[in-house]
């Protein structure tokens, strides 16, 4: 099996920067999906993917190309669950890892919000991104990053 690529759901993602170190330094392929805006690199190990505008076309890219092992950057929660679906590791930016246990929750909460904006209830807004959430995913990603690669070592 061929060592994990780590794919980033790259709009509005915070993360970009801690997502390359971690990648380069595990030696692993990252493949930033995006509508624009991202900066192209010189790397090869670094793959900027511009997807057409539409609400979902990057999400959509990301899971026709994910195989099982890779990993997955979202904050996106169908996408998470999509990912999960096709045996990804998700992890969301704040390090907290979408698994086939959390998913599913996460899932109906997302919905319970999305209907409380909608009725007025909730004015929806999202917790600010912390430096504790960085340090969170920084350390999260080289954990999920280490264990996925073994995951794709064949047995000795």
């Amino acid at each position: 099996m061929p060592d994990p690529t780590i794919f980033v759901d790259a709009d509005a993602c915070p993360v970009k920067d801690e997502a390359m170190r971690v990648a380069e330094r595990l030696g692993l392929v990252i493949t930033y999906v995006s509508n624009g805006g991202v900066r192209p690199s010189r790397d090869p190990m670094v793959r900027i993917i511009v997807v057409p505008q539409g609400a979902d076309a990057a999400d959509d890219w990301i899971v026709e190309q994910a195989q099982a092992n890779d990993i997955v950057l979202t904050a996106d929660i169908p996408l998470a669950s999509r990912a999960i679906d096709k045996g990804c590791h998700v992890l969301g930016f704040t390090g907290k890892p979408f698994t086939p246990a959390s998913i599913g929750m996460a899932l109906a909460m997302r919905d319970l919000n999305q209907h409380l904006r909608e009725t007025g209830e909730s004015k929806g807004y999202n917790a600010a991104f912390k430096p504790a959430d960085r340090s969170a995913f920084l350390s999260a990603l080289d954990t999920l990053g280490r264990k996925a690669k073994s995951l794709s070592k064949p047995a000795a």
